[in-house]
């Protein structure tokens, strides 16, 4: 088996100059989602999302539901840890990786609460299943055991049996994070990664400036 700091591979599939990108990092990341998907990036919404505990990082996988001027939207139980981390310190950090192009995409910002009505909306576009299992969870709480987690689920089938419409929990919803920075990385030959970072100013334009990999 070969040892774990032999393990590396060179990148070279694409280049990204400062004089090429475009000027609103939302436009560019509209370009690098869609060529992710005519790329077939194998689940091209998953991001990581890190939040911060005290002092302590924390990080899991989420899946982008939408994004627009306003920042980048995911859908989660409010009462799990990154919702009370959230509640605590707004201040989080989303990370894309793209393998299948060599890319990242990192964004910084502050994440804030949808409107309800939209969590409504996507909560109704769920499966049943998963409907049922935002209500059947408590989230990150701890568990008697698996049995558990199986009667909740079962007793609310039994509850909701032969209803279309199951009512979207409280204590579940969307976030929106708003960014103050968003970075756009290629990977290069020779670690010579391109990087290109956007910042917000006061008057709500964005500094673009190319970083050193």
């Amino acid at each position: 088996m070969s040892p774990i700091a032999d393990l590396r591979r060179d990148y070279a599939l694409n280049s990204l100059h400062e004089t090429e990108v475009a000027k609103d990092p939302f436009d560019q990341f509209t370009q690098w989602w869609e060529q992710a998907i005519r790329a077939n990036v194998d689940e091209v919404n998953a991001m990581t999302l890190s939040t911060i505990n005290g002092n302590v990082p924390e990080s899991r996988i989420m899946l982008l539901k939408g994004y627009d001027k306003n920042g980048f939207v995911f859908f989660t139980n409010y009462q799990s840890a990154k919702g009370q981390q959230l509640h605590t310190n707004p201040a989080c950090s989303l990370l894309f990786f793209w393998k299948e192009l060599e890319r990242q995409v990192r964004i910084i910002g502050t994440a804030q609460l949808i409107d309800a009505a939209e969590s409504d909306s996507y909560f109704h576009s769920r499966p049943i299943g998963s409907q049922l299992g935002a209500w059947a969870s408590p989230q990150s709480q701890v568990v008697a055991n698996k049995e558990w987690l199986e009667t909740q689920y079962e007793q609310l089938e039994k509850k909701y049996q032969g209803q279309t419409t199951i009512p979207r929990p409280s204590h579940w919803g969307g976030y929106c994070v708003n960014p103050s920075r968003i970075e756009f990385w290629q990977g290069r030959p020779g670690r010579m990664h391109d990087r290109i970072s956007y910042s917000k100013e006061e008057d709500g334009s964005w500094k673009v400036e190319r970083l050193a990999p």
